[in-house]
């Protein structure tokens, strides 16, 4: 089934978008219908990495086309199964319900993505669940509402349980399913499994969503993206597992896999958790804390909504994009003159200091109130040799967690494939199998402390107070301790040792508990075990 046969003999032509990522692409006329929608159209106006683009000059790419590319790559992969495995009996409904659910999976997003809903929201309104995926099910229904869509979905052949299909894709199965049964999704049976497998995995994170941010991001970021989607595209096939139909791939491609995960990691080190991008954030976040109770937006009905509580009216929350940045930063209401401080700040790039980051060998609590314990316990850390007093109020600490997509899982143990003698036959690959070469870990804690204060004598004081602290609690060494705090570093052993010296020691202390000691009043050799003593 190509993208012409999509149409169903409609009259209306495919679009054709010059896609910067993917070049030219066709999308069918529904998709069009949507994406000239007001709703669709707010996206052009929230960056696709937040506060990013105040640090990385190229990243001024939205949400807008990257709900297009991810949209196409659906289809793409779809089309691709489809006619691979014409057994599937893929429809075009379910191509199509797939591709409008890739096109609209970002519609929720705030002001600055991420950023509000992962650290405006929890920040204003403690202790509510919400989450952009919610919203982008309610935008949706929105869109299609008051464009009067319904129509046009049915002229194409989609029923209400199709639009219940897309809604699923987005933000799972729905809340009345009864969860008592092995299968709780509505709009598809349990034999076409796989289709929630495209746009948003849950099981296993690979899905089109990142290939396009993946590919688009490191484009405008300037890095080199090591995962080619299309590579999997040509493999991809669908398998049974435990009853259930999911999307495999051959087993010479684990390789590439560990590369897509890695390649994620890398994004969040490199980009998303930047420390500059990080701190950038949290002041637009305490801008925004500020302007909350002065900013009406109004809603349906003619009721006045907050930049906080926006979200619970659509009509208000479509006006709610990065735009409130400039409304407070050159308002005339003097009520926002706090707020427009911290914005001026940014913009003249008189930001928060990162005084440090360090690791820890477990890891810690990262809620709000452990957060600020965090700060107190820095501000206490005061060396003896630095005169400066700080307080917890001019620290902040961020808690941070890298990792492949799958916490602390390997997300490759999540993947079935197939071997080419053998592509109906689904098999697990271990670790193992691949190489010796990959890491142990999956995941690290990163912790890191910011001074509010931007004189150099704060700073340099905020350093120690930092060393000090990461002494106090046994954490890593800082990359800059001897420099920082040279004072500080040769007081502490655990601080000073190379990873060389590390590990002899760790090896000297394990023969140490395992090597035979002898009795001398017997003097007959035993083992002294973890403090057990074993006769020989």
């Amino acid at each position: 089934m190509d993208l012409q046969d999509q149409q169903q003999g409609s009259s209306e032509p495919m679009k054709v978008f010059n896609d910067s990522i993917h070049g030219h692409i066709e999308l069918h006329p529904l998709l069009v219908r949507i994406i000239d929608t007001p709703q669709f159209q707010r996206l052009r106006h929230i960056k696709q990495l937040g506060g990013a683009y105040l640090v990385f000059p190229g990243a001024s790419h939205n949400r807008f086309e990257h709900s297009i590319g991810v949209g196409y790559l659906a289809g793409c992969l779809l089309q691709d199964l489809e006619k691979r495995q014409p057994e599937l009996q893929i429809s075009r409904e379910d191509i199509l319900c797939v591709q409008i659910a890739g096109l609209c999976h970002d519609l929720g997003h705030g002001p600055f993505s991420h950023m509000f809903d992962r650290m405006f929201i929890p920040k204003v309104r403690p202790g509510l669940i919400w989450k952009h995926e919610n919203a982008s099910v309610q935008m949706f229904d929105h869109l299609v509402k008051v464009n009067k869509l319904e129509p046009v979905m049915e002229k194409y052949g989609l029923t209400p349980n199709d639009l219940v299909f897309i809604k699923e894709q987005i933000e799972g199965p729905r809340g009345n399913v009864d969860t008592g049964h092995s299968w709780q999704y509505e709009g598809r049976p349990k034999e076409k499994s796989f289709l929630y497998e495209i746009v948003a995995n849950k099981r296993n994170g690979i899905d089109v969503d990142k290939w396009d941010y993946f590919a688009r991001d490191c484009h405008h970021l300037g890095i080199q993206n090591i995962f080619d989607y299309r590579r999997f595209l040509k493999f991809a096939r669908v398998c049974e597992v435990k009853g259930q139909k999911h999307i495999c791939t051959r087993e010479k491609e684990a390789d590439d896999l560990y590369d897509m995960f890695y390649m994620r990691n890398c994004l969040h080190r490199k980009a998303y958790q930047h420390k500059v991008v990080y701190i950038t954030e949290v002041m637009i976040t305490e801008a925004l804390e500020k302007a909350n109770p002065y900013i009406k937006i109004q809603g349906s009905s003619g009721k006045m909504f907050t930049i906080s509580t926006a979200m619970e009216d659509m009509e208000a929350y479509n006006k709610l994009t990065d735009h409130i940045f400039e409304q407070i930063l050159y308002s005339s209401d003097r009520n926002l003159s706090e707020a427009q401080t911290i914005l001026q700040d940014i913009i003249h790039r008189r930001l928060y200091k990162c005084v440090g980051q360090t690791t820890t060998e477990k890891d810690i609590e990262v809620s709000k109130e452990k957060r600020l314990e965090y700060a107190e316990e820095v501000a206490k850390s005061k060396p003896a040799s630095t005169a400066v007093d700080l307080t917890a109020e001019d620290f902040i600490v961020s808690v941070i967690f890298m990792d492949y997509g799958m916490k602390k899982k390997n997300p490759l143990d999540e993947v079935e494939f197939y071997c080419k003698t053998a592509p109906d036959t689904p098999i697990k690959i271990r670790k193992t199998q691949v190489s010796k070469l990959l890491p142990e870990k999956f995941a690290e804690q990163l912790i890191r402390v910011y001074c509010k204060k931007t004189d150099e004598r704060s700073l340099e004081a905020a350093k120690k107070y930092f060393v000090q602290w990461c002494m106090n609690r046994n954490f890593t060494k800082p990359q800059d301790g001897d420099i920082t705090a040279p004072e500080l570093t040769p007081q502490k052993h655990e601080l000073n040792t190379s990873d060389e010296d590390d590990s002899q020691g760790r090896a000297k202390r394990a023969k140490k508990r395992i090597e035979p000691e002898f009795d001398t009043q017997r003097s007959k050799p035993h083992l002294n075990i973890g403090g057990a003593v074993v006769s020989q």
